[in-house]
């Protein structure tokens, strides 16, 4: 009983017993009338004792030859009479004070129920704010799975361009490797020379193996040392179409790009026979900041190369698509025709029609059973509202100011003081 009495102040946080505070204030009350009404007996009483004591006087002065007799007699009417009154206003005290405090009774019985009302909403208040924390809680924790994600895929990718920024030095060193335990005397009259020769050596190697390894479908052929043209050519095929066009790879790493690259690589490309043709210089022509196209010839660095190199290979199937869509074209129209006007096409337009229905038709089932989700929470909260403004305004009743004023539940400029309002 006392956890349910005890309540706390908003402000301070003191404990505050409402059975107390009521207790108190009801026997304050009935005191105070108990006394008032005392008092006025009294005075009654009084007035009329001072009267019978005139009327005693003036008695004794007309009747002075009357016996003790008849003053004992006299007295023990007054007693008598005293005794009455005493009986008929403690009578008539206690049933009043029967009939208020039964009255006080009920109304602490009305705010028990009311602090069960209250603690009932507190309840509610406290089970919303800890699903509201716990929805905060796996919404915290989604961001940070999300933001791990995005960290290790960032991780990933920096690691990669790294790899990549350092994978030419890494073939470069095995090669030199490989070369020193195979020939050494070579190595050294190629190391006299310069190692120009070899650089690109291995970046010839490696646009070959980067181009087998992720188109697998195509076929790399490569050009071989001493022959006129380029380094290799990238033949690409699909799974439903064989040469769907070639791409002509040339390797250059020197300090310098030479002009006149473009024109001998396009006469190669001419002689070849290849749709598209790609540069791999580690010097860019002057104006050329990243990759990009320059006379028909498309120029990057081994980096750019490795997304480059998809791009173009994508560009050349959808040219190769297009071409071949030209090829018996009317054949295809007909074919086409046909199939619009069969009921099998008509059968399946039927069951994508009815497919969209059926989602359609359940989404609005969704959007009902929702809207009667959302209508009963809001009554719920509508509920808990009203019956802490209820309890608020009960308990503001008995304590008065002793409460501090809560600002939602307050007309602006704050309410009158007790002794305004009197």
């Amino acid at each position: 009983m006392n956890n349910t009495t005890q309540i706390k102040c908003p402000n301070c946080g003191t404990s505050i017993d409402v059975q107390d505070i009521l207790a108190h204030q009801l026997e304050a009350k009935i005191k105070h009338q108990y006394q008032a009404q005392l008092a006025e007996e009294r005075q009654r009483y009084e007035q009329e004792q001072a009267k019978l004591q005139q009327e005693r006087e003036a008695f004794e002065q007309k009747k002075k030859q009357e016996n003790e007799l008849f003053q004992q007699r006299l007295d023990a009417k007054l007693r008598e009479e005293s005794k009455a009154i005493e009986d008929r206003l403690k009578t008539k005290l206690e049933e009043e004070q029967s009939d208020q405090f039964k009255a006080l009774q009920r109304e602490l019985n009305d705010k028990s129920e009311q602090i069960k009302e209250l603690n009932r909403a507190k309840a509610d208040i406290e089970r919303l704010k800890r699903e509201k924390d716990e929805l905060k809680e796996a919404v915290e924790l989604d961001l940070q799975r999300r933001m791990n994600e995005q960290l290790q895929t960032e991780r990933e990718r920096i690691k990669k361009l790294e790899e990549e920024k350092n994978e030419l030095k890494l073939r470069e060193l095995q090669k030199q490797l490989d070369d020193q335990k195979k020939l050494t005397e070579e190595m050294k009259r190629k190391q006299e020379q310069g190692s120009m020769q070899l650089q690109g050596e291995v970046q010839e190697l490696a646009i070959e193996e980067w181009l087998a390894m992720q188109f697998p479908l195509d076929s790399v052929e490569e050009v071989k040392k001493g022959a006129r043209g380029g380094d290799c050519i990238q033949v690409v095929n699909t799974h439903n179409r064989v040469n769907c066009g070639r791409i002509y790879y040339e390797s250059k790493r020197t300090k310098d790009f030479q002009p006149s690259w473009i024109e001998k690589f396009k006469a190669d490309m001419r002689e070849k026979g290849a749709d598209v043709g790609v540069l791999v210089t580690d010097a860019m022509p002057a104006g050329f900041e990243r990759m990009g196209i320059k006379d028909g010839v498309w120029i990057c660095t081994y980096e750019e190369f490795k997304g480059l190199c998809a791009v173009l290979r994508e560009t050349v199937i959808q040219i190769g698509l297009a071409v071949a869509s030209q090829e018996n074209k009317g054949d295809k129209m007909h074919m086409l025709y046909d199939f619009l006007t069969s009921n099998t096409f008509r059968m399946q337009v039927e069951a994508i029609v009815e497919g969209f229905s059926c989602m359609k038709n359940d989404l609005e089932k969704e959007k009902r059973a929702m809207q009667r989700i959302w209508k009963e929470r809001e009554k719920q909260i509508d509920k808990v509202i009203t019956n802490t403004i209820d309890m608020y305004g009960s308990i503001r009743g008995i304590a008065g100011n002793a409460i501090q004023p809560v600002e939602a539940l307050e007309l602006p400029g704050g309410d009158l003081t007790d002794e305004e309002e009197l």
